[in-house]
């Protein structure tokens, strides 16, 4: 079995202390590195090639959200899953609008933190709409979103498809669920990333989240 190698990166020692006690009672799981913050996340990277970075967004010196966006850019096929609390709501959006493929709160149960791990490894999400409709709540009034352009407005199935990838469906059980084949489920996906301009489903339901989409 291929291990799922990752570094955490939080500036808390007592959390990275938590969470490598967790993961590396966990099956399949390999913790191969820790980064107090940003910078020290990138460096570690290219000698340490992790598969998922579990990554604090507030950090002295280069924060989440920086090294996510050089993450994205620089190290594509590394996912990235943000670990926040429910203040932190706008750098949440930030995150996975940077690049992140999820999130966790760090009040997060055991299995939670490993399933939302192993998902970000096969490229998938869990997001929970509900959840972030909870996040955005208290300052939803104060969001100033631009109109949205005709061209990123969805169509009902690419709809259907994006709250199937909110709940945390896999194409495969989304094709089944819509009586289409996991190819379209695919084009489907790829004209929603262009009409947001993004490329991870954790960040479509993000901006449709904002949008009041998935509300």
């Amino acid at each position: 079995m291929t291990l799922i190698r990752i570094l955490i990166a939080d500036d808390h020692l007592i959390v990275r202390e938590g969470l490598r006690l967790i993961l590396e009672t966990a099956e399949g799981l390999e913790v191969v590195g820790e980064a107090s913050d940003g910078a020290e996340c990138l460096r570690l990277l290219p000698d340490l090639a992790p598969d998922v970075v579990l990554m604090d967004l507030q950090m002295p010196g280069m924060d989440g959200i920086t090294a996510i966006e050089h993450i994205r850019r620089e190290y594509p096929e590394i996912a990235i899953v943000i670990l926040t609390t429910f203040n932190e709501d706008k750098l949440m959006l930030r995150g996975l609008q940077a690049g992140a493929r999820g999130y966790l709160l760090k009040d997060t149960d055991r299995q939670t933190l490993l399933d939302t791990i192993s998902a970000a490894a096969r490229g998938e999400t869990m997001l929970k709409p509900e959840i972030l409709s909870r996040v955005l709540a208290s300052r939803q009034a104060s969001i100033a979103l631009a109109p949205m352009t005709q061209s990123a407005n969805l169509t009902e199935r690419e709809l259907e498809v994006l709250q199937a990838v909110a709940l945390g469906e896999r194409n495969k059980e989304i094709a089944y669920k819509l009586g289409i084949s996991e190819r379209t489920v695919k084009a489907y996906l790829t004209s929603i990333y262009n009409k947001f301009g993004v490329d991870s489903r954790a960040a479509a339901v993000a901006i449709a989240t904002q949008y009041g989409l998935l509300l």
